[in-house]
């Protein structure tokens, strides 16, 4: 196998996952580890939940997949009525197989929508630096990340982007609040000159892939209201900050920004199936809606679009966030990341700590008071993994900062192990590193 993000000269071998079952994975030599990234940030409940796996098998029994082109399905209809329950301002569903597909759908949506109305000129898409809304070209020129994506620079399309307030990281000459409302200005100035702005994406509360930099309060709602004033859409991107990982359920209720466009997956459902929608408000969808040699409709689908055994378990996995009452448990829980901020900012080599919810971000630095990212010559991802394993933890960098992105439902016992593993980790390597 070629696996993902991975320099594969740097491994001889993988450990083979054989079993899991709830916080725990389990290799194929007895190795037990704490999965403190959530099996890539999707993991809701914890691996072997009785009530998921239920809803697998017994929607199997009845119909594995049948198309969304011209039919459907009882579980995916059902589906489509509990999300737009849950999003404000939503009107319908539409529905891919990933986050990269969902977020590319938003896209083409948000373009289509305006040559539908009749109006050619708007045609750009704007967004903030350093996002990140997947790996396909579409995205990744929207959700440019330039050490993931400059090798295809010449291949995306332009976008216009505006830089983002990160505390740790604010230009000479600004407090973080004028460095807010400078990014702001620029929004609005470029706002201003250009009307061939369709659209405007970003992720919903924070910035994940990209880094963990945590939105400051009113910062999205005042990209919603420049949005409205100068008649530019806003599509969301709520893939990962969604249901729950931001300790909301609808991080963009909690942001005060209803968008035109929203986009759903990694934890919908619960990390069992892949699976992921899109959704639009019903001004966006009745653009749609017109005779047939109009050719308005959307010209996108996917084999698997509304497969029933993801709907199903989707339906099963959001009817327990409200019998466990799991927004409430996570607002509690996430409380004991607070207690070791501090204790991991004490360590030699974290430069910044970057938290909210069910989600952490500790930037490792050589050199504290010159923010100076550490850079080994082997990948820190490798090195992190393999001390983490040797602490009973599994563990994920991406660059230079380790991401801590347990199951949501983790217990705090077991929340407290991981993150003073994740400290035995960073201690057992941290002397090291100047020297690999």
């Amino acid at each position: 196998m070629w696996h993902p993000n991975t320099q594969m000269s740097e491994w001889t071998s993988f450990d083979t996952i054989v079993k899991a079952k709830g916080m725990w994975l389990t290799t194929s030599n007895g190795i037990r580890l704490l999965d403190g990234v959530a099996s890539m940030w999707c993991n809701v409940w914890g691996h072997s939940k009785p009530e998921l796996v239920k809803a697998i098998r017994n929607q199997s029994r009845k119909i594995q997949h049948s198309s969304m082109f011209n039919l459907t399905n009882e579980p995916a209809e059902k589906l489509a009525k509990n999300l737009i329950k849950l999003s404000p301002g939503m009107h319908r569903v539409f529905y891919s197989d990933n986050g990269s597909s969902a977020m590319e759908i938003a896209f083409k949506i948000a373009l289509q929508y305006w040559k539908n109305i009749g109006d050619e000129k708007k045609t750009k898409i704007a967004t903030l630096k350093n996002g990140y809304h997947g790996d396909t070209f579409g995205s990744m020129s929207v959700g440019y990340v330039p050490k993931f994506f400059d090798k295809f620079k010449k291949q995306l399309f332009p976008t216009i982007q505006f830089p983002v307030p990160n505390k740790y990281r604010i230009p000479k000459g600004y407090n973080f609040l004028d460095y807010q409302n400078f990014c702001l200005d620029k929004i609005e100035k470029e706002f201003s000159k250009d009307d061939k702005i369709a659209v405007f994406v970003c992720e919903s509360g924070a910035q994940v892939a990209g880094g963990v930099v945590i939105f400051p309060k009113g910062f999205q709602s005042k990209i919603r209201k420049l949005c409205k004033n100068y008649n530019i859409l806003l599509a969301l991107d709520e893939i990962a900050t969604g249901f729950g990982r931001l300790g909301s359920m609808i991080q963009y209720t909690e942001q005060k920004s209803i968008p035109d466009i929203v986009s759903y997956g990694k934890m919908l459902t619960g990390g069992y199936l892949t699976m992921a929608a899109t959704l639009t408000s019903k001004k966006i969808y009745d653009s749609f809606l017109g005779e047939f040699n109009d050719l308005k409709h959307l010209f996108h689908g996917h084999t698997f679009t509304g497969n029933p055994i993801a709907a199903s378990v989707a339906n099963e996995n959001l009817l327990l966030y409200q019998k466990k009452n799991l927004i409430n448990k996570i607002q509690k829980s996430s409380k004991i990341f607070k207690i070791y901020h501090n204790k991991f900012l004490d360590l030699g080599i974290v430069g910044d700590v970057r938290h909210k919810g069910m989600l952490m971000g500790i930037e490792l630095v050589k050199d504290k008071n010159k923010k100076i990212p550490i850079n080994p010559r082997i990948s820190i991802n490798k090195i992190f993994y393999e001390a983490g394993k040797r602490n009973g933890v599994y563990l994920r960098t991406l660059g230079n900062i380790i991401m801590i992105v347990p199951p949501l439902a983790i217990s705090e016992k077991e929340l407290d192990l991981l993150l003073s593993r994740t400290i035995d980790t960073i201690k057992s390597v941290q002397n090291k590193l100047s020297y690999i």
